[in-house]
């Protein structure tokens, strides 16, 4: 694994309240670069590839629409997680966040992620 991504998995598990899971995938071949857990029986890379297929149809739903736009992220809320599919600006690659919202908000991590992803923007 690259150094970047170690640094990026390390700072959102250490500063990021809530913290249960990240991953990051590549849409064209669903490959898994880096994934980690905080719990066990939450395993991320399954989660990347189910929200894999997320990302592909809400792609050909933009496409079908005619829309002129990019997916920035898909907020995925459960009763007591987040999870947040960040897809890159050139669309290659997302990051799947999942954190437990009774020690978490929405606003905050989502500053976190985009503070922490711009080492993995700027080397994937």
């Amino acid at each position: 694994m690259s150094n970047f991504l170690d640094q990026f998995t390390d700072d959102i598990k250490s500063n990021v309240p809530g913290y249960i899971a990240v991953s990051v995938t590549e849409v064209s071949t669903g490959v898994c670069y880096v994934s980690h857990s905080e719990k066990e029986d939450f395993d991320p890379e399954i989660a990347s590839a189910y929200n894999l297929e997320v990302v592909k149809a809400k792609k050909k739903a933009i496409k079908a629409l005619g829309l002129e736009a990019n997916i920035q992220d898909i907020l995925i809320t459960l009763t007591d997680q987040l999870h947040i599919i960040d897809v890159s600006e050139n669309g290659e690659y997302f990051i799947y966040l999942a954190v437990d919202t009774s020690n978490a908000n929405l606003g905050m991590t989502r500053a976190l992620l985009k503070k922490y992803k711009k080492d993995v923007v700027a080397n994937m």
